[in-house]
């Protein structure tokens, strides 16, 4: 399915057995492809298929690069065709478990929450948020949506804004939204779609669509534009294997360079959707052989980058405010590249 399909054509099946046949083709990338080839299983309906796949991740989990964020999808799968009891005992292992990634977090106490499990939604939301933000350090952009998701549930809750909300707050004003947080988890915009009056529902229902607009757009774009990065020891063994690709790549530093001035270049030119993947010597080599060539021909380098981006593999670029810097480094952005 190509990012551009609306989601209303999406044969949701045919496309979940789609991506299936991808990760049999690219098992590096199998856990990735099976995620996605699982949502469009819940999306069709077949949420029993949706946990199987979960169920073959997970019965493979010393591979796994987020056994947690697998677990938190079957217990939010399982809850919603009647396995509840099954579905809170994985939800608080999860919560033992304290996994150092945002994204399960989020998951279980949304499902908590949409299933009016309140109390608990905000304590998940909270414990996950102790635990990865840290006093005085600045939020990444992947722990937004754990402020965001207690911001929603408290203001459901009737509670009085503490440290945390406002931090969701101002994060929230930075990015592009003409709807400030506190307006957008206001529960009376929810009730408000249960009125009998049609002036109130046609009102809230154009407001939705104003807001959702700039996230259908964002979702609609095509595959970024790719620019293919190698870590120092990948480009070191690609040379040594390739020394022909020392005209692409005359010394590690000057490939770095090249890749921030191109992206740079790109941006200023209003080229949207730009983003970075990463490439290893055996995968490039792998691609090569699968298109019949060398990897000594420097043509195959936009290509491999455009399958890597095409299989999800791209980091968007630039990264997010405070977040650590694509060449690899444990230094921001900003202080790196950025700079």
């Amino acid at each position: 399915m190509r990012p551009d399909t609306p989601a209303e054509n999406v044969d949701h099946t045919a496309e979940a057995a789609r991506l299936e046949r991808t990760a049999g083709l690219y098992p590096e990338d199998a856990e990735a492809l099976l995620l996605r080839a699982a949502a469009h299983l819940e999306l069709s309906g077949d949420r029993p298929a949706a946990t199987a796949l979960y169920d073959r991740l997970l019965s493979s989990a010393e591979g796994l690069d987020n056994p947690s964020l697998i677990r938190a999808l079957k217990a939010s799968n399982l809850w919603e065709y009647g396995h509840e009891a099954e579905a809170r005992a994985i939800i608080e292992g999860i919560r033992a478990a304290a996994p150092l990634d945002p994204a399960p977090w989020v998951i279980v106490a949304e499902a908590l929450e949409s299933h009016d499990e309140l109390d608990a939604a905000a304590e998940t939301f909270t414990e996950g948020a102790r635990l990865l933000l840290p006093d005085g350090t600045e939020p990444p952009a992947t722990t937004h949506p754990l402020l965001y998701g207690r911001h929603r549930v408290r203001r459901m809750q009737g509670l009085p804004h503490d440290d945390w909300d406002a931090l969701a707050d101002t994060l929230h004003a930075s990015a592009v939204s003409q709807v400030s947080l506190d307006e957008l988890h206001d529960p009376k915009r929810v009730w408000s779609l249960g009125s009998e009056n049609p002036a109130e529902i046609e009102a809230e229902i154009a407001r939705l669509r104003a807001e959702l607009g700039a996230f259908r757009e964002a979702l609609s774009r095509p595959f970024p534009v790719a620019m293919l990065h190698w870590p120092a020891a990948e480009l070191a063994e690609l040379i040594s294997a390739y020394p022909s690709l020392t005209t692409e790549y005359p010394s590690h530093e000057e490939h770095l360079a090249t890749i921030e001035s191109s992206l740079r270049e790109l941006s200023t030119s209003g080229t949207p959707n730009l983003g970075i993947v990463t490439g290893t010597v055996p995968s490039y080599e792998a691609f090569a052989a699968s298109e019949g060539s060398s990897p000594a021909d420097p043509t195959l380098l936009p290509q491999y980058a455009t399958t890597l981006a095409a299989r999800g593999r791209a980091t968007p670029w630039p990264p997010q405010r405070g977040a650590g810097c694509w060449c690899g480094v444990e230094r921001n952005y900003a202080d790196c590249h950025g700079l």
